[in-house]
């Protein structure tokens, strides 16, 4: 499949222009992603159709916990990713290529909508598992067909991608979850072989637009655990994306290229009590406790949303988001909004 998000060089090379890498492609090259190559002088999605994963989850595993909460979605996966992050949890995807990669299967866009169609209880389609951006043109055409049919469409992504195709995406998708994954460029630059800035663009654009956003941290000791730096991205959500915003904060396991212990419980109550000092909707995942799952009116303390692993039940909220005990809305979509 021709790739969207391109230009012709010269000597038959193409310039990528989807991400901020803009790689540069001889013929026969493919980019940092593994999946977007130059073939004859035009650059092509060799992932186009092609999934490795399709599953029926909770919607709170995306994660998401302001939007559907309760529901499921169906959510789909590809190969490669954009990034290369030393702490990936999902590297056998991310980190390959179509070629080397034997278990993918090939699915029209209308074939997802009817395997979408027949999940009990689905709300509609996440793009998750891997990096979605990089199979950006098969993701477009579901969401298209998704929303005529009066599905919701998800992006779980980490937000490293140009504003242009960004905005292109805006127009099919209902809801994002982005991966904040350190507030300095030494961390994206050494851990991720990427950079910040866009990230924080694309967070910036997705919060203008008025689509639900919520945000993750992965909390990694000794790379990304600095209050001062913490504080100031607290800071800039704050500032920027408004103190309503979802934020989840989430523990470290070892796995790939970084073997650190697993973050401490007491690390991530500290920073998790920081982010609430700045954030109405702060949340704890990978972790095994009550603290930091369900959702209180931040008025009045009423709890609003229960949680117990991905059973959730809505218990204090009214048909239209407002709690029941202060009337005060609560920034959640719910089923029929």
């Amino acid at each position: 499949m021709k790739a969207s998000y391109f230009s012709v060089e010269q000597d038959h090379k193409v310039r990528c222009t989807l991400c901020p890498h803009e790689c540069l492609l001889k013929v026969g090259q493919a980019g940092v992603c593994r999946v977007r190559r130059n073939v004859k002088g035009q650059l092509i999605s060799e992932n186009y159709g092609k999934l490795c994963s399709l599953h029926l989850d909770p919607i709170e595993k995306k994660p998401l916990y302001h939007f559907y909460p309760g529901k499921n979605i169906f959510s789909v996966g590809s190969v490669g990713c954009n990034l290369h992050c030393r702490f990936c949890q999902n590297w056998e995807i991310s980190q390959t290529s179509v070629k080397d990669y034997p278990y993918l299967k090939a699915y029209s866009p209308e074939a997802i909508l009817d395997i979408a169609a027949t999940k009990p209880g689905n709300s509609g389609i996440a793009y998750t598992y891997n990096e979605p951006t990089v199979w950006f043109e098969f993701m477009m055409d579901i969401a298209r067909l998704s929303a005529e049919k009066g599905m919701k469409n998800v992006m779980v992504t980490n937000g490293f991608i140009k504003p242009d195709p960004l905005k292109e995406l805006l127009h099919v998708m209902h809801a994002f979850s982005v991966d904040l994954k350190a507030f300095t460029e030494s961390f994206y630059k050494h851990l991720t072989s990427s950079s910040l800035k866009p990230v924080l663009e694309s967070l910036k654009i997705i919060r203008q637009s008025g689509r639900h956003l919520e945000v993750t941290n992965l909390l990694i000791p000794g790379e990304n655990d600095n209050e001062k730096d913490f504080r100031e991205m607290m800071k800039w959500i704050q500032a920027e994306l408004g103190p309503d915003t979802v934020l989840h904060i989430s523990r470290f396991f070892p796995t790939y290229k970084l073997m650190h212990h697993a973050t401490p419980e007491t690390l991530l109550f500290k920073f998790y009590e920081i982010a609430r000092e700045y954030l109405n909707f702060v949340y704890m995942g990978n972790v095994g406790t009550d603290k930091g799952r369900d959702t209180d009116c931040p008025e009045c303390g009423n709890k609003v949303i229960s949680r117990s692993g991905y059973r959730t039940s809505i218990t204090g909220l009214d048909e239209h988001g407002g709690c029941k005990n202060c009337g005060q809305q609560i920034p959640v979509v719910l089923s029929g909004s």
